[in-house]
């Protein structure tokens, strides 16, 4: 015989008479006269209220076993917050399983407002909740979508190793000291970038792998020194391709988790994302777009304008009551923060008026095109920044993102890919080569090539991201499967044959025996979820996350080693730094 027969979130109308077995964690309990309690029945199911004599000594968290009879609750108890709100066990035995300490915090809905060290602490405590509970599934749902829509479409599931050879170009690697070679190194994984592109070498044809991934980069919101991303690279295919084969998981994972199927993933090219948003990861929720006005001001006295190479602004819709002088001079302090110049802001009157000290030095031409360009009506608020291109779009667009962008996980969802990204984004100042805007072994755009020595930061790349609600959730690119291009991108970074042969050779020599054209892309699960959830941190979807710091309040993780250990590879940790 099993210990339940059913789960307390699952009684229901059509089991009254019944007699069940349900098993859980005592949650609330309330009093009723001499002879009754009636106490919260949990599990991950959900709540059922049991009725059970007031002498048995059951306590908040205790494990219980309770056997009774399922009837209606009487009239005007019912409870229509929850599922089974229209029913209660009676006529009960209880066993209790296990006792339990008083929590340090309720299981509930109030631990919401408990600091985080203390949930994170108590972490198997906090996962117990409702919240979470829930969080964890969705995450389960996710998983299982993304599966089923990579394997349907002849994609093989294939694990690449954990302890790689270190690749210090991208993000800070975690290190892992060889004990059988004292002084060397693993590195964990940032990605299985390299290893998926041998799959490929391989003949393995389609790959992908739900993977653990590895970057000590300073913690945020959307960031974990460890991560899950689905991974993935596809042979003879191109963007479109991968598109296709990534969009149906993504919005297969978002049907299972939110029941509903998203609109078609939309498409956009990087400088159209950068002219309208100002952001190489839009927003599309709302609008406040970036308007071009450089041509509005060719002719103008004003001297601020005046031979700028970009002139750019935003319409804040019906919100210009709400800034005074304060307000707008911290605008203008977070715009040059940002780097630009200065920023220009107007106000439109309820008669139509342009109201701003510098409306005096703009002829009557320039404001009426000005308001007729920005769609302005009486009540909004104008920005302007005149500045470089890149200064005046990226300024503005945080400027939006600022003003108008609602929380991240609150609908529409709006998924969109940015395609066409830079080849090359700036110049190295030690060396003055191009630095490469991806890695350096991505395709450019075939209609670029000629391009590649004489105008090389015009040229396009074969990179793509895929953006939810602002977020950037994944990247990934058409790869360089021809040694010869592979040759000219190492030569215009500053690569020399010896130099590349010595970082990758291992990598490069694969290539030379035949490498398909493939291309890959790979997201993070954490991220997608998190917004799915309706969660602004991705640590609310993560069973056993670290802190902002880094710390597990937990497993007391990162912690000393013996010196045995410290020996035994060759190690010798410095003491810490002393303050001057």
């Amino acid at each position: 015989m099993t210990m339940r027969t059913h789960y307390c979130g699952a009684l229901r109308t059509e089991h009254i008479g019944q007699t069940v077995s349900v098993c859980g964690w005592v949650g609330k309990r309330r009093e009723h006269g001499e002879h009754l309690a009636f106490v919260d029945l949990r599990d991950h199911t959900g709540i059922v209220q049991v009725v059970v004599d007031n002498l048995v000594d059951v306590r908040a968290e205790y494990v219980v076993r309770v056997t009774g009879v399922v009837r209606a609750r009487p009239d005007g108890t019912i409870n229509d917050k929850i599922g089974t709100g229209d029913v209660e066990v009676g006529d009960c035995t209880v066993e209790i399983l296990n006792s339990a300490e008083p929590p340090p915090f309720p299981i509930d809905a109030r631990a919401d407002n408990v600091a985080e060290n203390t949930r994170l602490q108590f972490r198997y405590l906090d996962l117990r909740r409702e919240r979470m509970q829930r969080n964890l599934r969705l995450r389960s749902a996710v998983n299982s979508a993304i599966r089923r829509s990579m394997e349907d479409q002849g994609f093989v599931e294939i694990e690449t190793p954990m302890l790689v050879p270190s690749t210090p170009e991208g993000a800070r690697e975690f290190l892992v000291p060889s004990r059988k070679d004292p002084g060397s190194f693993y590195a964990l994984p940032q990605s299985p970038q390299l290893f998926k592109q041998l799959l490929m070498v391989a003949g393995c044809d389609k790959y992908f792998q739900i993977a653990r991934c590895l970057r000590d980069e300073d913690l945020r919101a959307d960031r974990q020194y460890e991560f899950m991303q689905l991974d993935a690279e596809m042979s003879f295919a191109d963007q479109d391709d991968i598109h296709e084969a990534i969009g149906a998981a993504v919005l297969a994972a978002a049907e299972a988790a939110t029941g509903v199927r998203p609109d078609p993933i939309e498409k956009m090219t990087w400088f159209e994302a950068m002219e309208r948003f100002g952001v190489d990861k839009p927003d599309l929720r709302f609008g406040m777009e970036l308007t071009e006005l450089t041509h509005i001001f060719a002719g103008t006295e004003f001297k601020a304008f005046a031979g700028a190479a970009a002139i750019k602004g935003i319409c804040v819709p019906g919100r210009a009551e709400e800034f005074g002088r304060n307000k707008l001079d911290q605008l203008t302090d977070r715009a040059k923060s940002l780097g630009a110049k200065g920023l220009v802001w107007m106000k439109v009157s309820a008669q139509g008026v342009l109201e701003a000290p510098v409306a005096k030095f703009l002829s009557e031409r320039e404001q009426s095109d000005l308001k007729e360009r920005l769609g302005a009506e009486p009540g909004d608020l104008l920005l302007i920044v005149a500045d470089s291109w890149t200064n005046a779009c990226e300024v503005l667009g945080q400027l939006r993102n600022d003003l108008g962008r609602p929380p991240v996980h609150e609908g529409p969802y709006r998924y969109v890919w940015i395609v066409d990204f830079p080849l090359f984004v700036g110049v190295d100042p030690v060396t003055g080569t191009p630095r490469p805007g991806h890695h350096p072994f991505t395709q450019p755009h075939p209609d670029d090539l000629e391009k590649m020595e004489t105008d090389p930061m015009s040229v396009r790349s074969q990179a793509y991201d895929l953006v939810l609600n602002g977020w950037e959730l994944g990247s990934g690119s058409i790869r360089i499967h021809q040694p010869e291009l592979q040759s000219r991108i190492f030569g215009l970074l500053g690569i020399s044959e010896e130099e590349a042969n010595k970082r990758f050779g291992f990598f490069l020599t694969p290539f030379k025996y035949g490498a398909p054209p493939h291309g890959g892309f790979a997201f993070g699960i954490d991220r997608l979820v998190a917004v799915l959830a309706g969660e602004e941190n991705i640590r609310e979807v993560i069973a056993f996350p670290k802190t902002q710091s880094g710390t597990d309040p937990m497993t007391n993780a990162p912690t000393p080693v013996a010196a045995s250990q410290l020996y035994d590879l060759g190690l010798r940790v410095l003491p810490p730094a002393t303050k001057d």
